[in-house]
């Protein structure tokens, strides 16, 4: 029987499998005939597309990993053995990767398949961040109630657990399932756009807490790109001193005129036209946006309606018994009545175990660590669940890193996105993880988001720039 190492693709919200096209492009073409006898299977996930994001995370987990057992099984039926296993997910869909590596460690798949490479590129993390900013407000106030399932989640908005705690705050948790999974592959690469990702921004997709390119087009930053996989960031540098400002030319001057030409396109590619059509549309305007808006906003309410009803409808499934979700709820209950029980048998025991796990050392285990099922890490689970933040030793010690040079001399602080306690808890707790982070810099384009997937090529010639981003993600791809 002939060795498979499958690799997974997930695409992410509102998204169809065609929008990662070029990375199963490169990757296939890189590994066309295999490697010392491993031939390379790429599984475009198909189940959880367009209106189906809407149902969540974890729905849209589940989807995809019963996709993954199916196509092992059918490569089974050809002759062949899924040896090793990879997977890399775009926005949302590197969110559900992190939920099916969960599932599939449940089911005992990492116990004879070889975990190799996790990656994602351009995922929020420690979900969606706000900023002290109109817009930013609008939409952490509306994003939970127009993306249903998945915008709760996004926001940290939803009670996903059984002791009410946010599904991404679960899946960062040491001492759960998905973080347990994650350390069990070798190789964990994550991509961030740098600036401009107006959909995820840089410190939820590379996991930081502070964003060092907030001020990058006034705070002199230097930056340098990778000559081979540009617009991959190799190293840069932000001067301890910012330089000083421009001086404004005169009104009315020729440079004046120049200075208010703006840097980038004010509209999306698909809106920007020639003249006098340009005239046109910049006059029509004031009337197409109020439309615009109103109809995206009956559009998201209309899917997040029918995204509800899909959602009860599984959730009334007689199968729903082995769903990951049941059988995190019944262990986090067994949990519970544990500890109460250890409670009202060692009063003394517990308090001095309460005492002695308030320290968190932010250490990675060499191996898996088992599912949690003792008073003293139970309650330190209680401890965390309650609120209590991570020490600052703990922020500081991690075993993440950045494949990129940075040179740190700031002493001016840029202004930071608004992280909620749970947010920080959980950046913490990712940088844990021997991750290497890989930074892309589009600085002149609206959104960079769609940018570092190359998502649509043959509409949008700009999205090319970011194959210099996929090569890289394939060079290093471990087969």
């Amino acid at each position: 029987m002939s060795s498979v190492h499958l690799l997974v693709l997930i695409h992410g919200m509102w998204g169809h499998p065609r929008h990662l096209a070029e990375l199963y492009r490169i990757i296939s073409e890189k590994y066309l005939e295999g490697l010392d006898g491993i031939e390379l299977e790429v599984l475009l996930a198909e189940t959880n597309r367009e209106d189906s994001t809407y149902d969540g995370i974890d729905w849209g987990g589940e989807r995809v990993a019963q996709e993954v057992l199916n196509r092992v099984d059918a490569l089974e039926k050809d002759g062949k053995t899924v040896s090793r296993f990879s997977i890399t997910g775009y926005s949302l869909g590197g969110l559900i990767s992190r939920y099916v590596i969960g599932i599939l460690h449940q089911k005992g798949f990492f116990d004879r398949v070889t975990p190799v490479n996790f990656n994602t590129l351009a995922t929020p993390h420690i979900g969606l961040p706000r900023y002290p900013s109109l817009m930013s407000t609008l939409t952490s106030s509306l994003g939970p109630k127009l993306l249903s399932r998945t915008g709760e989640q996004f926001y940290l908005a939803d009670k996903w657990s059984a002791r009410g705690r946010p599904l991404i705050e679960v899946m960062a948790d040491p001492d759960r399932i998905f973080h347990q999974a994650l350390r069990r592959f070798e190789h964990i690469r994550i991509y961030a756009n740098a600036v401009r990702d107006l959909t995820v921004p840089y410190v939820t997709s590379a996991i930081e807490t502070e964003d060092p390119f907030a001020l990058y087009e006034t705070n002199g930053i230097e930056i340098e790109l990778d000559e081979e996989y540009s617009p991959l960031i190799k190293s840069f540098e932000v001067p301890a001193i910012p330089p000083a400002p421009i001086p404004k030319p005169t009104m009315l001057s020729p440079q004046w005129f120049r200075s208010r030409k703006p840097a980038r396109p004010f509209l999306p590619p698909a809106l920007q036209m020639r003249f006098p059509l340009n005239i046109v549309l910049y006059s029509l305007l004031p009337l197409l946006v109020p439309v615009a808006i109103s109809l995206v906003v009956v559009r998201f309410t209309l899917a997040s309606r029918s995204s509800r009803a899909r959602i009860r409808l599984m959730e009334e499934d007689d199968s729903k018994g082995q769903k990951l979700i049941n059988i995190l709820a019944e262990l986090e209950d067994e949990v519970e009545h544990a500890v109460v029980d250890f409670v009202i048998d060692n009063p003394a025991d517990s308090q001095l175990s309460s005492s002695s796990t308030c320290r968190f050392t932010g250490h990675r285990s060499s191996s898996p660590k088992p599912v949690p099922n003792t008073p003293a890490l139970a309650t330190k689970i209680d401890m965390v669940e309650n609120g209590s933040t991570l020490p600052e030793s703990t922020a500081s010690a991690s075993s993440s890193s950045c494949s990129l040079t940075h040179k740190k001399k700031e002493t001016r602080r840029p202004p930071e996105p608004i992280l909620t306690p749970v947010q920080l808890k959980v950046a913490g707790w990712l940088k844990q993880l021997p991750i290497k982070k890989e930074l892309a810099y589009f600085p002149e384009v609206v959104n960079s988001h769609a940018m570092i997937v190359c998502r649509d090529v043959k509409r949008f010639e700009a999205h090319r720039r970011g194959e210099g981003i996929l090569r890289h993600w394939a060079d290093s791809f471990i087969l």
